[in-house]
């Protein structure tokens, strides 16, 4: 991280109409650990902490460049997350027992890494990524 930057986390906020089945996607699905978890009269809740995170800024060239290379259309909307996956074949069996929707099968990208685009269950574009090999 470079010294000096204002910004200590991100924090990205996903709300659902049918949190269970968001819950189970990602926890179960993506296999992450709740941080923090609160079910109360105010609703539900949970963070989960994944460690590294990186934004993305595209302007709209760039998002078909990597629509067409991992969906061969353009095809996300103004946000997709991406996660980067030790073993892609897992990950993916894993998504799709819990409500995943294939996008497109994986492909390899110009640079190497092996990808696979998805929607969760609410729709989000998902692109799980298995860096190349060295």
């Amino acid at each position: 991280m470079a010294s000096g930057t204002p910004i200590t986390e991100m924090r990205v906020a996903l709300t659902s109409n049918d949190y269970d089945r968001l819950l189970e996607f990602y926890c179960i699905g993506l296999g992450l650990e709740p941080d923090q978890i609160w079910h109360n009269e105010q609703g539900k809740g949970l963070i989960i902490n994944i460690g590294v995170a990186t934004l993305e800024l595209f302007d709209e060239e760039q998002a078909r460049t990597i629509d067409l290379i991992e969906a061969e259309q353009r095809l996300s909307g103004q946000v997709r997350i991406a996660f980067q996956v030790p073993d892609l074949q897992a990950a993916m069996e894993r998504l799709l027992a819990h409500g995943a929707t294939l996008v497109h099968p994986p492909v390899t990208t110009p640079w190497g890494d092996y990808n696979v685009r998805f929607q969760d269950p609410d729709g989000l574009q998902i692109t799980l990524f298995q860096k190349a090999k060295d």
